[in-house]
């Protein structure tokens, strides 16, 4: 397989952000990657913003979504095109920071599954946002971490390296806001290896945040309490 770094970023009208973000992957990723840009309907503002710019961004891949509207199928029509071993959900607004890419690639590249980019361990940081939206995410990251065992503090952030064998499982999630805790959770279930890293998320600077908590807490808390009963199910074996 190649070694290239796959940044899979879902968009929806983000010409003041894309442009930004490209300039800052640049600056700070000086190894082989491509950056795929996941985009709903060929009218979406980023595409001519990336377009314009000047110079033009390097290793810019255009991919439509076919799969149905929203960051979810965003991020399995970029999974599927993704020619990389490493594999890395961006976000388009900005979010997550480009500095931390070249870590988590190394880290995944010395034989984890996933990396997890972590807001609640040492280092790590999450500045601006809806106040439950930090308040129930610090409270899942944590509680996973030491309560069911999974090895990051940070569960729900997408902001992390996949191997190709992690990106390849089926997906169940119905929202994108479950999938990071469902992927991880998977890869804990099969006991593959996961480590984290600190990162620093930033609530978005520039348009408006299509982020739905209560549509889609029901599909998260799902996910969380399954966690739970794999380590039930670990501790049940080691008895046995």
């Amino acid at each position: 397989m190649e070694s290239l770094i796959s940044l899979v970023v879902p968009v929806y009208n983000e010409a003041g952000n894309v442009p930004l973000l490209l300039k800052s992957i640049e600056e700070f990723v000086h190894e082989p990657y491509e950056v795929l840009i996941v985009y709903d309907f060929p009218e979406d503002d980023t595409l001519p913003a990336i377009a314009g710019m000047s110079p033009p961004a390097k290793n810019v891949v255009l991919v439509h979504n076919t799969l149905g509207k929203g960051v979810l199928n965003a991020y399995k029509a970029g999974f599927a095109v993704a020619k990389g071993d490493v594999i890395i959900p961006v976000a388009g607004d900005r979010a997550d920071d480009p500095k931390d890419i070249p870590l988590l690639a190394e880290k995944l590249r010395m034989g984890a599954d996933v990396v997890c980019g972590s807001r609640y361990m040492r280092g790590g940081a999450q500045i601006g946002g809806p106040f439950f939206k930090q308040l129930l995410s610090r409270f899942a990251g944590v509680s996973l971490y030491y309560l069911a065992g999974l090895p990051t503090h940070d569960a729900t952030n997408n902001f992390r390296a996949y191997s190709r064998r992690v990106i390849d499982m089926q997906i169940e999630s119905q929202v994108s806001f479950a999938l990071g805790i469902e992927l991880v959770t998977k890869a804990f279930r099969h006991g593959w290896r996961i480590e984290e890293v600190p990162t620093i998320w930033r609530d978005r600077r520039v348009g408006i945040s299509r982020f739905r908590l209560w549509a889609w807490l029901p599909e998260y808390l799902h996910w969380y309490f399954l966690a739970f009963s794999f380590r039930w199910f670990f501790c049940e074996k080691a008895r046995r």
